[in-house]
């Protein structure tokens, strides 16, 4: 069966009732409590299902029934749903009845769930369709199967740029949830997929939200060859899979490219600079293989440079091949207890398959390409940061690359001659051993972005200390090297290395004066 399909005037009649239901996040979160709001955090709907059953209004009814995998009577989904009816949900191919009498059950054909988030252009909430999710149905997802809004997708949405462009491209688009991001900031947006199923969710989650979209069906750049993008957003089918696993591991349209290992993301990487402008951003989510004998960092730079794109990676976390055949196993619902000799299969053809390469690990995260406007790239980052992210990081990415231009551009005597102040979201802690009067330890702590932790010396605590854009980075220097008894030309060369590394990590900021 194909997904949601709804006229105009029904779409309108929809929007309309769960405005009115207060079908919410915050409305929901309020009704069932923290308790059960953090069990469906970990996939767990029975403390739920517990605390929305006895409440009467629309907003717990709906949730219920398209979420919670609960049925409902036709007269309480007509009560929920007054202007669309449950005629007009199933017309819709959003329910199914039993029957035409009030009551008559009737069940979910989709997950239809509020969505809430906000980013520059100030407060989002949305309802988003989807297939019906495994901790409603029960089941195993079918190969087709349409995702949801879950933690991937909002990563991704809380990374991007948001800076305004004339057209940006969602590349596996799934239920549109980034193309719905991408509109609030480009006037023309470009959605593509390889599954028809996901372009009907996401015409029908655009009509929802009033957005308009162009829906392409091909896969990866293929539907946009030729074009030029200011904003390409992409959480692609990364999955590393075996392509030997058997009739045991379906090959899920959302997660699996049908590629070797991890060769689709490596062919996106140096891929997606045909289709950016100058200036242009592309910005994806994903996985990479460690293997053996060839440093993971040098294997994503070899990508880096082959793009020909400024770029910027951030891992995020490591798994051994084990845990992540494992992770992937439960993410499509085969479990050892349903089909023990399938679960041990597909479980031994993943460790097979990264046997035959070497692969000590997966690691996952992000990156962050741009086109150069003019010469070449001059900006190849890869990094490991698994501590807690402070935050949407959508501009604190454009500050990076900002931070970036301006050192590239900016010698020693030019650093020296800047005005540096402290960003206003950077704390400083000191620890003492009891007696001294010296600290032992001295930490600058970031409140928001990566929310990084530097440990500093006095002196760099001291030159920071001092950077409130009076002074120039050069005069605080010569200050403290006089305080401390060494020439100025030693300590500046002590200090401006760190130095830099503050401001491109936006502990410093540059002041233009």
């Amino acid at each position: 069966m194909g997904g949601p399909r709804a006229t105009a005037a029904q779409i309108e009649a929809l929007g309309a009732d769960v405005r009115a239901a207060d079908y919410t996040v915050e409305r929901l979160e309020a009704a069932m409590g923290p308790v059960a709001a953090a069990a469906l955090e970990r996939e767990q709907s029975v403390a739920a299902v517990r605390a929305l059953r006895p409440r009467a209004e629309p907003a717990a009814l709906l949730y219920r029934l398209f979420v919670l995998g609960e049925t409902a009577a036709r007269r309480d989904v007509d009560a929920a749903l007054p202007r669309l009816g449950a005629d007009g949900a199933e017309a819709c191919r959003l329910v199914q009845a039993a029957g035409s009498g009030p009551d008559d059950d009737v069940r979910a054909l989709v997950d239809l769930a509020p969505y809430a988030a906000e980013d520059a252009a100030g407060r989002i909430d949305w309802w988003i369709a989807s297939d019906v999710g495994e901790l409603a149905s029960g089941r195993s997802l079918s190969a087709d199967h349409v995702l949801g809004v879950g933690g991937a997708s909002r990563t991704l949405a809380q990374l991007t740029v948001r800076e305004s462009v004339a057209r940006a491209l969602d590349l596996g688009t799934g239920c549109g949830i980034q193309a719905l991001h991408a509109a609030r900031r480009a006037r023309a947006v470009v959605a593509t997929d390889v599954s028809e199923r996901a372009l009907s969710f996401a015409a029908f989650n655009a009509a929802l939200a009033g957005a308009s979209l162009d829906l392409r069906r091909g896969s990866m750049l293929q539907p946009v060859a030729g074009e030029r993008f200011g904003l390409v957003v992409s959480n692609p089918p990364f999955v590393i899979t075996p392509r030997a696993a058997g009739e045991h591991l379906p090959r899920y349209t959302y997660r699996d490219g049908g590629r070797a290992g991890d060769d689709l993301l490596r062919d996106l990487i140096i891929g997606v600079a045909d289709v950016l402008e100058p200036g242009g951003h592309a910005q994806l989510l994903g996985n990479w293989e460690h293997r053996r004998e060839e440093g993971w960092r040098d294997r994503l730079d070899g990508w880096l440079r082959s793009s020909g794109l400024d770029g910027w990676v951030v891992q995020r976390e490591v798994v051994d091949p084990a845990e992540y055949a494992e992770t992937w196993l439960r993410d499509g619902g085969l479990t050892q207890d349903r089909d023990p000799a399938g679960w041990r299969a597909s479980y031994e053809a993943w460790l097979d398959d990264f046997a035959s390469r070497d692969v000590e690990g997966v690691g996952f995260g992000y990156v962050t390409l741009r086109r150069p406007v003019g010469g070449a790239a001059t900006l190849r980052r890869v990094e490991e940061w698994t501590g807690n992210v402070a935050g949407p990081l959508g501009q604190h990415v454009v500050a990076g690359l900002r931070a970036h231009d301006w050192l590239a551009g900016t010698d020693d005597p030019a650093l020296a001659a800047s005005r540096l102040v402290v960003a206003a979201d950077v704390t400083e802690e000191r620890f003492y051993t009891p007696g001294d009067a010296d600290p032992q330890v001295v930490l600058l702590r970031q409140g928001g972005g990566f929310g990084r932790v530097v440990r500093v010396d006095a002196t760099l605590a001291g030159l920071v200390g001092a950077c409130d854009g009076e002074l120039t980075t050069g005069q605080i220097v010569g200050a403290l090297a006089s305080l401390v008894g060494v020439p100025a030309g030693q300590l500046a060369a002590d200090v401006l290395p760190p130095v830099r590394d503050l401001v491109r990590d936006g502990f410093l900021l540059a002041e233009s004066r």
